[in-house]
């Protein structure tokens, strides 16, 4: 789903959410409250510059809105793998993400994350799993990393990462194994 759709069935037009590039940000009205909305689309990559924009959305919410409820939108593709990324200390951009959503969370903030396309590894981490409570629609694709390449870094057959996957949830892809 994409998140107009998404938006459109939550709010109705009853919401400001506006896409700059990967980077989704507004306001909507839910339950006659006004809540923030953040995140990210079309299987962002998350970098340096995309987690310090999210960050700072959290962190100009807790200022002036305090208590105001955070949804996180999710649909990313994982960290940034670029070395201007790296260099520019990737880390701390996605802990200072990380770190901001649990002040929200500290200061009374309700943080919620919507995975509702994809949400793999590190990109994940940084945005949905710092929050309070984090869902997924059905159709979501959630994991760590998909089998086969899986099967290329720990250099273990394909056909028993799959049969581990069926018991294993950490193996596992999917909605149902989250």
């Amino acid at each position: 789903m994409n998140w107009q759709a998404l938006a459109e069935q939550l709010f109705g037009p009853d919401h400001s959410i506006q896409a700059d590039g990967d980077f989704l940000n507004g306001t909507a009205l839910l339950d006659g409250e006004s809540i923030t909305v953040v995140g990210s689309t079309h299987h962002a990559a998350i970098g340096v510059a995309l987690a310090l924009k999210q960050a700072r959305v959290i962190l100009d919410t807790m200022a002036r809105n305090p208590g105001r409820a955070i949804l996180l939108l999710v649909d990313t593709q994982g960290q940034m793998l670029r070395r201007r990324d790296e260099l520019l200390g990737i880390n701390r951009a996605m802990a200072h993400l990380g770190c901001g959503g649990d002040l929200a969370r500290k200061r009374g903030h309700r943080v919620i994350g919507l995975v509702y396309d994809q949400a793999l590894s590190g990109g994940f981490i940084a945005s949905g799993l710092i929050a309070d409570a984090c869902y997924a629609l059905p159709e979501a694709e959630i994991r760590v990393m998909r089998i086969p390449a899986m099967a290329r870094v720990t250099k273990l057959p394909e056909a028993l990462l799959t049969e581990l996957s069926r018991a294993n949830p950490v193996f596992a892809p999917g909605v149902e194994n989250y």
